[in-house]
């Protein structure tokens, strides 16, 4: 997706990593850090609503009464990742029918995770216990809760050469000031599909999935790297999934190395090559391994699939970008993937070049899938009047979940036949050019 993409509502795909424990907390410690710009959203009446609705308004609540009793550093890490941990359990839970669904709204909903999870890092942000808290252990503290309550450091498989691996990934909810009551789905599909098992030809299917936040910085400091640099090499089918266009999902074939500036959750913007390990080696671009025209003529669900194979570059010698519709011409600077220049073209970017760089790129298939907007129903689309939920906004939702679990039923189907087979996708199911 580009940031004209989202200028007009659609998208696309964290953490401080390398932070080490602290030995022992600062002794004079640290003042509380102020709320971060997504955390003060925190407050508008459409998030307390959706926490109030859910039963996940007591979630920030307890875990401060759970910090409030700690005594060391390490009874508060241990009770930071305890809580993460359950917050994240919960939110699967609830979306898979298991459980009190702890109010009306509906339990496909990704939102109640994404603003308790928010309610809780305000709540370590502004923590000052009377044994210290350096300003390291405090981000320390901060990214286990945000892997936590994430899934990234609950991906499980089972044992055994009996069932396939599958892992999906997806996001928070963003663009937040344009309308705060956003849902994302495919965090939501994160959601619907974390420990499954999906049913194939071949036999059976077991899914694992993480969220990741809508922030440059924390994909800078190697969350996406860190979360599945340990699972690619043992699975059979990776795909990261975000919201892309109105009305229609796509397969992006090329995921391009740059990020084109539109502001992320915490209104931050970077216009820079996607920053990576190594970048003496970076590609300008890397391609997907999922078999995209096997997915495009599948019947998987109502929203038109299509294998979207448009680009932006800069052509060599060139100086201006020149988007081109069959992907990229060779030796051309990247200015935009299939999927754009934000963040789902990055995550893309990032655990494609990551299969690649692991020596998988002939063994597992792995690309992005861009779901539709998910858009509420007519006559509730003024963000400043509009309900927080309408029953046309539920059933798209659910309809994007389905289809996306179909489109990944498709795709481990075809694991055996070996991944970068296809060619060319069916008749009248080219990709358009991106916007």
């Amino acid at each position: 997706m580009t940031s004209q993409h989202v200028r007009i509502g659609i998208l696309g795909l964290a953490l401080l990593a390398g932070l080490a424990a602290p030995a022992t907390a600062s002794a004079t410690g640290t003042s509380a850090a102020p709320p971060t710009v997504e955390e003060r959203r925190l407050d508008r009446a459409a998030p307390q609503e959706i926490l109030r609705r859910s039963g996940f308004d007591t979630v920030a609540p307890g875990f401060a009464r759970a910090l409030a009793g700690a005594r060391s550093y390490a009874q508060a890490e241990r009770i930071v990742v305890r809580e993460g941990a359950e917050l994240w359990r919960r939110a699967v839970d609830r979306a898979q029918g298991r459980g009190p669904a702890g109010g009306d709204l509906s339990r496909d909903d990704d939102r109640p995770l994404y603003w308790a999870r928010l309610g809780m890092t305000r709540e370590v942000r502004g923590w000052e216990p009377e044994f210290g808290l350096s300003a390291t252990g405090r981000a320390r503290l901060l990214d286990r809760l945000e892997q936590t309550s994430r899934g990234q450091n609950a991906i499980r498989y089972p044992h055994g050469e009996d069932m396939k691996r599958v892992l999906v990934t997806g996001f928070d909810p963003f663009t937040l000031d344009r309308d705060v009551r956003i849902s994302n789905p495919s965090g939501a599909t994160a959601l619907a599909l974390d420990g499954t098992v999906i049913e194939t030809a071949d036999g059976p299917a077991r899914v694992e999935t993480a969220v990741f936040p809508v922030r440059w910085q924390d994909f800078a400091d190697g969350t996406v790297e860190r979360t599945l640099r340990p699972h690619l090499p043992k699975v059979d089918l990776v795909t990261t999934v975000s919201q892309g266009r109105v009305g229609r999902i796509d397969i992006e074939r090329t995921n391009g190395a740059w990020r084109g500036g539109f502001a992320d959750n915490e209104n931050l913007s970077r216009s820079e090559t996607v920053p990576v390990a190594d970048p003496a080696s970076q590609p300008q671009w890397t391609s997907t391994t999922l078999p995209y025209a096997r997915i495009v003529a599948a019947s998987t669900g109502r929203f038109p699939v299509y294998d979207n194979t448009s680009v932006t570059e800069i052509p060599a010698g060139g100086t201006g970008p020149v988007v081109r519709p069959d992907g990229p011409t060779p030796g051309s600077t990247a200015r935009a993937g299939g999927g754009g220049d934000y963040l789902s073209n990055e995550i893309a970017y990032r655990a494609t070049l990551l299969r690649d760089r692991l020596g998988l790129h002939d063994r597992l298939p792995a690309g992005h899938v861009h779901t539709p907007v998910l858009q509420f129903g007519t006559g509730n689309t003024d963000p400043a009047t509009g309900a927080v939920t309408d029953p046309e906004f539920v059933r798209n939702r659910l309809d994007i979940i389905a289809q996306v679990r179909a489109i990944v039923t498709v795709a481990v189907a075809a694991k055996d036949s070996g991944p970068g087979q296809d060619t060319e996708a069916g008749p009248g199911q080219e990709a358009d050019a991106a916007s």
